[in-house]
Order: structure tokens, then sequence, then C-alpha cells
């Protein structure tokens, strides 16, 4: 009497150190020198460091992050606990992230610039200072910060101030507006013959590129001027 064995034929799950280095996702990253070409499920892994018996780090990544996108949030602890077996420290690493990515998003979330009290109070650190801190605000379509940057230390004149070097970062960025601001180590905020020349220059490189000069704010320990607000941006 013929007699046949049982014969299984699933894959055998292969180990990471069975894999070759190419694929591995901490040996990626460190050959990209950046995260970003790493698909979510290998940032996973990395965060992890290990699998569990019977199972690489890299399934197992691919096992939480199919988790994550379809239990409710504030079931997750439990769900990845009892459905994905992990532990508690590999759940505490996961929501840890989780954490850390929503309070990151938040930290860098852009800023709307509403009035020219608001670029006086974000200029605060310039209002006693004795040089002059020519600053740029790059703006989108809705008026939200995507950066802001010195331009120029020192006194404010045509020369320093070139259109070149306030008109490049809002083409990088694909800015929609900008507002200059400065502060007056003076204390007096009125603006100056020069200021008024700077500004002009800057609007007419502004209107050549359809990047709009909205404001030029100077500042000072006592209060601020909006050129808007006096009539002088043309």
């Amino acid at each position: 009497m013929l007699v046949v064995s049982h014969v299984s034929l699933a894959k055998p799950i292969m180990k990471m150190k069975q894999m070759p280095m190419v694929d591995r996702p901490r040996e990626k990253l460190l050959r990209y020198r950046s995260a970003s070409r790493l698909k979510t499920e290998e940032l996973f892994a990395i965060i992890l460091g290990t699998g569990r018996k019977g199972e690489n780090v890299l399934s197992l990544a691919r096992k939480i992050l199919k988790i994550i996108t379809e239990a409710e949030p504030s079931s997750l602890f439990d769900t990845l606990i009892k459905t994905g077996g992990m532990g508690n420290t590999k759940t505490c690493q996961i929501l840890s992230v989780i954490e850390l990515r929503k309070r990151l998003n938040s930290l860098y979330e852009a800023k709307d610039i509403l009035s020219p009290a608001d670029i006086w109070k974000d200029m605060l650190p310039t209002h006693t200072s004795k040089k002059e801190h020519f600053i740029v605000y790059y703006l989108d379509t809705r008026n939200s910060i995507i950066k802001k940057e010195l331009i120029s230390l020192g006194s404010l004149n045509a020369s320093i101030v070139h259109p070149r070097e306030v008109f490049e970062p809002a083409v990088r960025n694909l800015c929609a507006h900008i507002i200059l601001s400065h502060n007056h180590p003076s204390g007096d905020s009125a603006p100056s013959e020069a200021d008024i020349l700077v500004t002009k220059k800057l609007q007419n490189a502004g209107k050549i590129l359809d990047i709009e000069v909205l404001d030029h704010v100077i500042v000072c320990e006592k209060g601020f001027t909006s050129m808007k607000e006096m009539g002088l941006m043309g």
C-alpha cells in the first residue's frame, strides 16, 4: 500500500539575515542616506528592530501597518496587543511614533500672517538690536508662511538689499506673496527715504515675477509702522 506523507507547501518565512543586503530596510536607508525612499513598512521595520518567532520584522511591520489603517484610534493600543501579538514594548514603540508624527506636524504647521501686529510680535528678538535686520516672510496663496529668511544685517540701503537675494527664495519655494520687515535701532519706526526707495525697487521686481509685495513693516521696541497702511506701497 502506497503511503503518501503530508508535505507542507507553505513557503518558509525568510529571516532578515537571510535577505540580500540591498533589500534590508536599515541598509537601504544607509545606502540612500535618506528615509524618504523607503516604504512605510520598511520604516516601521527599522523602528521595531526585530520580528517575532516565525515572522521576520518586515512581515510584522506590514501587519502593523494594516492594523493602524483599519483600527479606531481610541482602541489602537488594545488592537495591536491582541491582534498584532507584539507585546507591550513594540506596541509602545509604534504608538510613540504615531504620536510624535502628530506633534511634529502641529509644530511645523504653517502660521497665518494676519496683520502688521503679527509681524511686530514675530520680530520681537530684533526690537532692541543695535543692527538692522531685514527679514522677508514668504507666503502662499492663503497668506500662510512658507518660510522666513534674514536677507541682510546692517544699515538698510538699496545696495545691500538686492532683489536677487529677496526673490530667489520666493521663486524656489513657489511663493505667491512676500512681506518685508526690518527693525529700526533708533526706536522710531517711521520709514526713511532709503526704506521707501528699497520698497519701491522690490515692488517693481515683484511685479515682473508676479510675486506681490504685500507690505513693508518697520518695527522697534515701542511699536511698528506699516507702509501699506501709510499709503506708501504704490
